[in-house]
């Protein structure tokens, strides 16, 4: 039902994309722009990912309109860009609770919509999904188109290559949506690209490029080449697709992501002879796309606390302490101007680990590989056994991502890389795909490993000294996402004893023994004891690994009761 007044009236119309789909196509553009209003509105109350959302409303608003969801499944790569998706498929009701307790999550979840036929936060995993569901659909005689949309940071990381070369061996029917938003491989596309790509994703072109390819297979030889040489050349000059088609892809493309006269034609030609094989559309669009402030500084609007619609200006709470983050890069900095054999790696994550404050210090000794921590792990491998000193900073629950390559390229060679694992703990709005709970558990079986916590920035400050230090074997610092408790910072880091805790505070009625962050809570919780009569020793353990057993040994024996808290 509409809304009287309303400044969405196309979209107070939408509740599922079938509603979309009875528009006429003349109204899309209108509805675009709504919908793009509507989730700045949204987003200006709740914060979340703005950028990326932006930058595909068009696309998302094509997609429901050509394809038949949730029959045709459509996947978000990372699902950072889905606000738009959700507000189209029954959730706009519900925006005002993006990522709060119980509302909606900021990325795609299976058990939230119908809509969302794969669960999302990690980057890259589209395609292979995609492949999965396509396959599965065909083999049980169900089979519908399958789109999966990945942005140009996310095909970056191996797993889409291993997919797409799975993919184009089956020749599967699946369609991949390049998301181009950096302009990192697309030049500026325009009304001539757009022909070509509504002219090679049509039937008669595509029809006609199979038959050549069978005759080619019916008369192998110099036919076959002689063909294969042909529409490689003209589709080279029309097309930057090689490496797609190489994979077995039918690239489509370079397409204009915001432009639905482009768009519609392309979807509907792709839809229509899907059955071909797998097919690649490469569309160019912009992060932030028709808001002001977020085109014109895309990274600081890619994820967004709350702000004023008009103004743009975002909320910021004031800092009582330096951020962990912030303490880490600075203290390895410092330690990094004494010692030019330590080196920085972080995979796509510089603002978030404190690596962009390093790489300015030092650019030639900072690496950025891209969505690709296995790639990082191992090598960063590599340069510690040149003598190098690396530092891998990645987020704790990223870092699951690299498990192989800790395990064989790092632990079982006793290799001393380095590992800061920013956001460990729970992380808030992000949920449970960011939640960084698993490090001490998969990193503590593994041979030599050295595991410490700093319960406060400046013992974090002492742990990237000690990590320094540690040549012979692999060691990691997990700290959480957020301010410190606000501690005076030492002049320099000292380097620690190798699995020692520390007593904060002696009683006699219970132990506290406090890993990390929790040791705050800890001091806390034996306030509350003493306030009923019970003395409470509070424990720093520093060490998971290789654990203080002379000083837990002793805490045990002299207490009654012992709790770990961790």
């Amino acid at each position: 039902m509409s809304i009287p007044n309303s400044k969405s009236p196309l979209l107070d119309k939408i509740t599922l994309p079938s509603d979309l789909r009875s528009l006429d196509e003349s109204a899309l553009r209108q509805l675009a722009n709504e919908l793009r209003s509507d989730t700045i509105d949204s987003v200006s109350v709740t914060g979340g990912h703005l950028g990326a959302s932006l930058g595909v409303v068009e696309l998302t608003t094509a997609i429901h309109y050509v394809f038949d969801t949730p029959h045709d499944r459509l996947i978000w790569d990372v699902g950072h860009q889905c606000y738009p998706h959700k507000i189209l498929t029954g959730r706009r009701a519900r925006m005002h609770t993006l990522r709060q307790g119980g509302g909606l999550s900021g990325f795609t979840k299976r058990s939230e919509s119908e809509y969302d036929p794969f669960g999302a936060a990690h980057s890259s995993t589209s395609i292979s999904a995609g492949l999965g569901m396509a396959v599965g659909s065909a083999m049980q005689g169900r089979p519908r188109r399958v789109i999966s949309v990945i942005g140009d940071g996310a095909m970056s990381a191996g797993m889409a290559y291993e997919a797409m070369n799975n993919a184009g061996s089956m020749d599967a029917p699946l369609i991949v949506i390049l998301n181009d938003n950096d302009m990192s491989i697309a030049p500026p596309v325009g009304a001539m690209s757009a022909y070509l790509s509504r002219l090679i994703s049509s039937r008669p072109y595509a029809s006609l490029r199979h038959l050549a390819r069978d005759i080619a297979r019916i008369f192998p030889g110099a036919f076959e080449k002689a063909a294969r040489r042909a529409e490689s050349v003209a589709r080279g000059i029309a097309t930057g697709g090689t490496l797609f088609e190489q994979l077995g892809f039918y690239y489509v493309g370079p397409i204009d992501g915001h432009n639905l006269d482009h768009l519609l034609p392309v979807l509907r030609n792709v839809r229509d002879s899907a059955d071909h094989g797998p097919v690649l559309i490469h569309v160019v669009t912009q992060k932030g796309k028709g808001y002001a402030p977020a085109e014109a500084a895309a990274d600081k609007y890619h994820g967004v606390s709350k702000f004023n619609v008009v103004t743009g200006v975002q909320a910021k709470g004031s800092a009582s302490a330096p951020s962990y983050t912030k303490v880490f890069a600075d203290s390895l900095i410092q330690e990094a101007e004494r010692d030019e054999t330590i080196v920085g790696i972080t995979a796509a994550m510089p603002s978030g680990t404190g690596m962009d404050a390093f790489g300015k210090a030092f650019p030639e000794r900072t690496f950025d590989v891209g969505i690709a921590e296995q790639h990082a792990v191992t090598f960063a491998a590599g340069l510690a056994t040149e003598g190098l000193k690396p530092f891998c900073a990645i987020y704790s629950t990223f870092l699951q991502r690299a498990y192989d390559q800790v395990v064989h390229d790092v632990a079982i060679q006793s290799l001393p890389v380095r590992f800061a694992m920013d956001r460990a703990g729970f992380v808030g709005a992000d949920g449970s795909t960011h939640c960084g709970a698993y490090d001490i558990a998969y990193l503590g079986p593994l041979p030599g490993m050295v595991l410490m916590a700093p319960s406060d920035e400046a013992e974090l400050r002492h742990m990237v000294a000690t990590s320094v230090a540690i040549d012979d074997r692999p060691s990691a610092i997990r700290f959480p996402r957020g301010e410190g408790i606000g501690v005076a910072l030492p002049e320099r880091g000292d380097v620690l004893p190798i699995g020692k805790g520390r007593v904060l505070r002696e009683g006699t009625a219970v132990a506290l023994v406090g890993y990390g962050s929790r040791v705050a809570a800890c001091l806390a919780a034996a306030d509350l004891l003493a306030a009923h009569g019970l003395s409470a020793t509070v424990v720093d353990a520093r060490f998971a690994k290789p654990l203080d057993t002379d000083l837990m040994r002793r805490v045990a024996r002299d207490h009654p009761v012992l709790v770990t808290v961790e």
